[in-house]
């Protein structure tokens, strides 16, 4: 079980927390990931390293020669962290995770609350194929579910993106079976992942996921004026518009988090309160 009272300071606990987090999530840990997420040198990231091992976690970690860094071992047990999907996924999205690391910090605020969407199921194992996958733009072979196709469906995908639409996280990618790019929810894959050799399915031919659009957002025009500018005021609108940059291949979640249904319009203004003026452009990229 996790500590919370520990008697390191808050900037070691914070490298030591990504060590755990990045070896164990993806497989593969060096010395750059500290360099990079601390603006600190070579030495002091071995150092660090060093130390976990030594004085935190004895055993979490064996150097791999093949793949030129630490990986996790058959006996890691996280130390620093709960081993949750959320603590490295977090990280991936605000590239580190000040909830967590810096959750003794006393501020002014005294009373606040954030809701927190729940947890979805995704093993490490899946993980860490993934970012490999990525990083070296390869087939994965692996079995999938949906709700569609409860049954266990065989797979292979070139992963190249991890999104998350503020309600699940998901991998963007190349998909064999369909011939196209598609989205695949973490939570849903099932059993091995293989790793099956190069592709030239990457994020370069992802036209979707590398065309830029904006999303045109104004208040709904059956409001009375009064209600009107009560919203224009709640988005900052300019000139009555709100305008939304998004990828193309995003463009549906923006919506979602928007309480926008594409499809159809809800019968009370006061309930939509905001719609799409530009729907017609995103259309080729919304699902239906």
């Amino acid at each position: 079980m996790i500590q919370t009272q520990w008697p390191l300071r808050w900037d070691l606990l914070s490298r030591y927390r990504l060590i755990e987090i990045i070896a164990y999530w993806e497989g593969r840990l060096t010395t750059k990931h500290l360099i990079d997420a601390f603006g600190i040198g070579r030495q002091q990231a071995s150092k660090d390293i060093n130390t976990y091992l030594k004085t935190i976690a004895p055993g979490n970690l064996v150097y791999d020669k093949y793949i030129k860094g630490y990986r996790p071992s058959q006996a890691f047990i996280p130390k620093l962290t709960r081993g949750q999907t959320e603590e490295y996924l977090q990280l991936v999205a605000a590239k580190q995770s000040l909830n967590d690391t810096f959750a003794d910090l006393h501020l002014g605020l005294q009373h606040a609350e954030a809701l927190r969407v729940p947890l979805r199921n995704t093993r490490p194992e899946i993980i860490r194929a993934l970012i490999t996958a990525m990083r070296e733009q390869q087939r994965l072979e692996v079995d999938y579910v949906s709700i569609v196709s409860p049954n266990r469906d065989g797979r292979i995908i070139v992963p190249h993106s991890i999104v998350n639409t503020g309600l699940r996280w998901h991998v963007r990618a190349w998909c064999e079976k369909n011939q196209d790019y598609r989205d695949f929810v973490l939570s849903r894959f099932r059993g091995e992942a293989s790793l099956l050799g190069p592709s030239e399915h990457g994020l370069d031919g992802d036209s979707a996921w590398n065309t830029q659009i904006e999303i045109h957002v104004t208040a709904d025009q059956r409001l009375s004026p009064a209600q009107r500018d009560v919203v224009v005021r709640d988005y900052g609108m300019l000139n009555g518009r709100l305008t939304i940059p998004s990828r193309a291949a995003l463009a549906y979640y923006v919506l979602q988090q928007l309480n926008i249904d594409p499809n159809s319009i809800h019968a009370k203004p006061e309930a939509q309160q905001i719609v799409v003026q530009n729907l017609s452009d995103l259309e080729p990229y919304l699902f239906h």
